[in-house]
């Protein structure tokens, strides 16, 4: 369990913590239902191939080391009412912590997510959506990327299978990783995107991606 510097209702859990004394914090307490949902899906569901992927291997080629390594943290953010405006407010501490938690020079920052549980939220998909949108830029030009996460699922195709949906989760939620190359294809649509994405991967593009690069 990490608790923010400055700002002691912010708290990340891992799944050890998850399994502790309900005492040990109270939203472990309240939560530990929808806690357990999320890492019994990144484990089942994140860490596994699928049928409809398209391709070979897992769902998210990186849950298994964030999760081997201690780097999956799970915060949780209760309540319905949000406005893309609130939810945009209530993820700002989060980026600026990631990136403290995490830098990217650090051989491990790569692994490390945070995923930030909305249990009990009211219309989460329209939300969630909008929040993730208005939340991209700030994001990718810190060289992030946050994803939205709902049983919707979001309207977002697999990469290797358009008729896939692979983003629904069990619990409403946002998550922050780093940006990594194979990201481009989210990045492609918006030149201040792409411009965050050459600046840090440069030539640095997989082979199966450079037709992308060659063609904006």
């Amino acid at each position: 369990m990490i608790t923010h510097p400055h700002d002691a209702s912010l708290v990340l859990f891992d799944p050890a913590d998850v399994e502790a004394d309900p005492a040990a914090h109270p939203l472990i307490g309240e939560y530990r239902a929808d806690l357990r949902a999320v890492v019994e899906w990144a484990r089942a569901y994140l860490c596994r191939p699928h049928p409809e992927l398209g391709r070979l291997g897992p769902v998210c080629p990186y849950a298994q080391a964030s999760l081997d390594r201690g780097a999956f943290r799970l915060a949780v953010q209760p309540g319905g009412g949000h406005t893309v405006e609130s939810l945009s407010a209530l993820l700002a501490p989060y980026r600026d912590w990631f990136l403290d938690l995490a830098p990217r020079r650090m051989p491990a920052a790569r692994s490390t997510t945070i995923l930030v549980l909305l249990p009990g939220m009211r219309d989460a998909r329209e939300v969630i959506d909008a929040a993730q949108c208005a939340l991209k830029d700030a994001y990718v030009g810190h060289g992030l990327m946050i994803g939205e996460f709902h049983d919707g699922p979001p309207d977002k195709a697999g990469l290797w299978n358009p008729g896939f949906r692979p983003l629904r989760s069990p619990v409403p939620m946002l998550v922050i990783r780093h940006m990594v190359p194979t990201d481009l294809p989210f990045l492609i649509s918006e030149e201040a995107h792409l411009a965050a994405y050459r600046d840090l991967f440069g030539e640095q593009v997989p082979g199966h991606l450079r037709d992308l690069v060659a063609k904006s």
